[in-house]
Parts: structure tokens; sequence; C-alpha cells
């Protein structure tokens, strides 16, 4: 069977590997998770971090590597190294999912995720961006599996008709939820 043509759907592997550095951030995190159960993508999502855990952040990319695991999502907030440890340790796509927790309320986890230096790439997505880090790392799945690229396309036509409604209809429709 042509690689290019089996489906996320059909396989039994994890496609995207989500690590966080605290499980104080799970409630967050699982939101990436649940975006790529929407589309169809495995994932999995490991609590290790790049200060307290080291040794068990580098024995899951070695893991994932192995595995198949073809995305990374490091996801952390305050000091927020995970996403760079993983980059400077992989050559697969990393993505930094900086966490609004802490005294500056996210802008130190940003700044840490996106400033990384040349050579070690993090794709970096605004702060408790949870759902853009999932529909990112689908989007490069998506180069590899049509059925990703679909899954995606029907997204965008559920958000864009999600938006292209009055007013009147939106409220109904939030009405409507809080009664069933």
């Amino acid at each position: 069977m042509n690689q290019d043509v089996v489906t996320p759907r059909d396989e039994n592997r994890v496609l995207v590997g989500i690590l966080t550095g605290s499980p104080n951030d799970l409630p967050k995190v699982i939101k990436v998770r649940d975006t790529l159960d929407e589309l169809g993508i495995r994932s999995e999502i490991v609590v290790a971090s790049a200060h307290r855990t080291p040794d068990k952040v580098f024995a899951y990319l070695k893991r994932a590597h192995a595995e198949g695991v073809q995305v990374l999502i490091g996801c952390a907030g305050v000091a927020a190294h995970l996403a760079g440890v993983i980059a400077g340790h992989t050559r697969l796509p990393v993505i930094g999912l900086p966490l609004g927790n802490g005294p500056l309320s996210g802008w130190d986890s940003l700044l840490s995720t996106v400033q990384m230096p040349p050579g070690v790439p993090v794709a970096t997505v605004a702060i408790d961006g949870s759902r853009n880090a999932a529909i990112l790392a689908a989007r490069i799945l998506a180069l590899k599996y049509p059925a990703i690229d679909q899954a995606l396309e029907e997204l965008a036509e559920r958000e864009r008709q999600r938006y292209d409604q009055s007013a009147d209809e939106a409220l109904a429709n939030m009405m409507a939820k809080k009664t069933v």
C-alpha cells in the first residue's frame, strides 16, 4: 500500500506527540488533543519537564522517532523551554504552545518559545492557542495524508457556517444548546 494514501484513521500509530511541562497544564493541553481527535488524528499527551525531568523528555523523543510520531507540540508556561529543548533534539517539526500562567500571564512563555536561535526552529502559536497548535500540526500532516486535508477542509466549512449567521440565529443556537 502506498504510504501517501494511508489515512491516519486506519493506522494505530500516534502521529502527534504532545508534551507538557506540568500536570497543572493539562486542562489547556487537552484542548489540543480534542481538536486532533475532531480531525481523526491520533495523538498522545506526555507530562515531561525540560527542567525537572529532562531524561523523560529525551526518552520520549527517542521512542517517538522509533514509533513514527511525525509532529511534536511542546506546551509550557513560565520559563517555557520545553519546545526549544524538543527542537534541539529532533528533526521533526515542533510547534510551541506557550501557556498563559505565571506572573507575566504567558508573555514570558511566548517570548522564550518564539525566540529560538538559528537552526533550531519552533513554530509558535498564540498564548493558550491550543486549537491553532492542533490545526497547524494537522496542516503539516495534510501534506502527506489526503484524509487529513479533507478533514481540515470540512472543519473550515463548519467554522465558516458558524460565523456566517445572523445575530438572531447565533443567539437562538446558543439558547438551544443551553436547554439541551
